[in-house]
């Protein structure tokens, strides 16, 4: 049972616990980067107190949330939308000035400080309702993860419209609460429903109280998480095990922790979860949400859809090897087709010699040699025998002449695939996903690619200004190479991919300019970051001019050849 609220809600006192800690970790420090990382969440990289800190704020209908994390951000969409603009304009490049949280209330306001101007990134995590909104100094809202129009809600969140915060919760606040409140409001949810559990009543009842705080509130009180309502005859203990909470709000004093059902992580909280008999203490309340969050959706949360994509790769790897070995035996025939025609010309010569029924025909072709072995079917005549040699010579003849084009054409087809399993597994969001899958399609390997990259943005190449001023253009998928190599750069710029292995191609914009060294091993870097191997200590890189390279035979966008280059070896580095 914890699993399921614990997903539905991050509440008011972990909101309130996890504001102290970015207020802790974030304050006065520069914004590095502002990210999309989603169509739901926005990522930040602050750099303060001498080390980076990479910030989540996640509007997803159920996996609400908001927390430091220590996975490096990985970009989504890379068209700029409105809003990622934006925040590149007025956020990064900016300081943190304050991190709080409204009493009680499921949103995190972070203000940052800016040259163009001062904002506030408010994060409303409240289930279905969540929202990331950008407000500037006049609290007029920039823009947001989620527009809401006047048809879809009576509060408008809308570039150039106020901001005005969700309406506040009704019922009592924590602070006002007393064993006469409490009786009243448990006897009047009992009067209502006999069957309702004491926790339910304090979640309807008390402002900022999650199913998982409640439920926690009364098991400490009755020792029994699913007390009724009509069964709490005893009010001071709850009241007591409010204050016990509580406790850890109005002293700032969090003891954060995970729950474990099963081996499983099932619930998180900044206070101790008595009601499970496994819970183990956090190293923080990010930490604790991360990891919860981590164990639901998994170290990578586009799991479901790239592994559609790799069945799809593999599924059709496995057809071509098929092909590819049928190929291979038609050409060790092929390379027989002379013996295949002696043959039957051997037989046809001695057809007068063989009797009804004979199997094996031996045949002399050289008086000092031995004779030629020629298997039979008896059932068949000897001019029928010869007749089936000359029919398999003809069909030898052929593959001689077709096979090889065809394995050449199922090694492109290969390579191909490993190319798009390297786009797949630098895939850093949906979009680019999607763009596998209609890689995938458009070759015929994937029946129908999902109908999402009509509605996402396409991914652009990656560009990078180096510090000797020269622009680096990165692809990052095989469309994406296509348009890097054969529609942006100019002859005379250098071209850079990692040697024999499927990675993006790269090229250095020189403009005629000699490239120095330095930025030639940051593109270098990059061009093994972005290939198969870029886990690997170092990388050799090719080098060459545009101009010698080539579009390989066949359809596929992005495989290329080239002849002239020089290589270096680098580490993999994204920047």
């Amino acid at each position: 049972m914890g699993y399921t609220f614990a997903i539905m809600y991050f509440d008011a006192l972990t909101t309130a616990a996890v504001a102290d800690e970015l207020q802790s970790a974030l304050h006065s420090g520069r914004v590095q980067k502002a990210l999309l990382l989603d169509e739901l969440s926005v990522g930040l990289e602050v750099y303060a107190q001498t080390q980076r800190h990479y910030l989540l704020a996640s509007a997803h209908p159920q996996h609400a949330r908001v927390h430091l994390t220590s996975q490096k951000l990985r970009r989504g969409p890379d068209a700029a939308p409105a809003l990622l603009s934006l925040l590149r304009k007025y956020v990064q490049g900016g300081r943190v000035l304050r991190v709080w949280q409204p009493p009680f209330e499921r949103i995190l306001r972070l203000e940052v400080g800016h040259p163009a101007g001062n904002t506030t990134l408010v994060v409303e995590v409240m289930g279905r309702h969540a929202n990331v909104i950008l407000v500037d100094e006049a609290g007029q809202v920039m823009d947001a993860v989620k527009r809401v129009g006047s048809r879809v809600s009576r509060r408008v969140v809308l570039p150039g419209q106020p901001y005005t915060p969700p309406p506040p919760r009704t019922g009592l606040a924590p602070t006002d609460l007393t064993e006469l409140r409490l009786r009243r409001l448990l006897d009047e949810a009992a009067a209502t429903d006999t069957k309702v559990t004491a926790w339910r009543a304090l979640v309807r009842g008390v402002k900022g109280v999650s199913p998982l705080l409640a439920r926690e509130i009364v098991f400490r009180a009755t020792g029994d998480a699913q007390t009724l309502a009509a069964q709490a005859s005893r009010i001071s203990p709850v009241l007591d095990a409010f204050d016990d909470v509580l406790i850890h709000l109005w002293e700032r004093r969090w003891e954060p922790c995970l729950a474990y059902e099963g081996g499983e992580i099932v619930a998180f909280a900044p206070y101790p979860l008595g009601q499970y008999a496994d819970c183990r203490p956090a190293t923080g309340t990010s930490a604790a949400v991360a990891a919860y969050f981590d164990s639901l959706l998994g170290a990578d949360a586009y799991a479901v859809a790239r592994r559609r994509a790799a069945e799809a790769i593999e599924e059709a790897r496995r057809r071509i090897e098929r092909k590819r070995s049928a190929l291979e035996r038609s050409m060790a025939t092929a390379e027989r087709a002379d013996e295949l025609r002696l043959k039957g010309e051997m037989t046809l010569a001695y057809a007068h010699t063989v009797e009804p029924g004979q199997g094996e025909l031996l045949a002399p072709i050289d008086p000092e040699g031995p004779p030629l072995h020629i298997a039979l079917d008896p059932k068949l005549t000897a001019v029928e025998n010869a007749q089936r040699y000359f029919q398999a010579y003809d069909k030898a003849k052929g593959a001689a002449h077709q096979v090889p084009a065809r394995l050449a054409q199922a090694d492109v087809e290969l390579g191909y695939l490993d190319q798009l399993a390297t786009d797949l597994s630098l895939a850093a969001g949906r979009p680019e996903i999607a763009e596998v899958e209609e890689a995938l399609a458009q070759a015929g390997h994937l029946r129908s690619a999902r109908r999402t990259p009509g509605r996402m943005p396409r991914g652009e190449p990656l560009t990078v200004n180096s510090p000797d001023g020269f622009r680096i253009l990165v692809g990052r998928n095989s469309r994406q190479n296509e348009q890097v190599t054969f529609k942006r750069a100019a002859p005379d710029d250098l071209w850079l991919h990692a040697r024999g292995i499927p990675g993006g191609h790269v090229v250095i914009k020189s403009g005629g300019r000699e490239v120095p060294e330095r930025t030639l091993r940051q593109a270098a870097a990059l061009a093994a970051y972005y290939s198969r191997d870029r886990h690997e200590n170092l990388v050799t890189v090719d080098v060459v001019t545009r101009r010698r390279v080539r579009r390989a035979q066949g359809k596929h966008p992005g495989l290329v050849t080239y002849r002239g280059e020089r290589t270096v070896r680098v580490k993999p580095e994204e920047e």
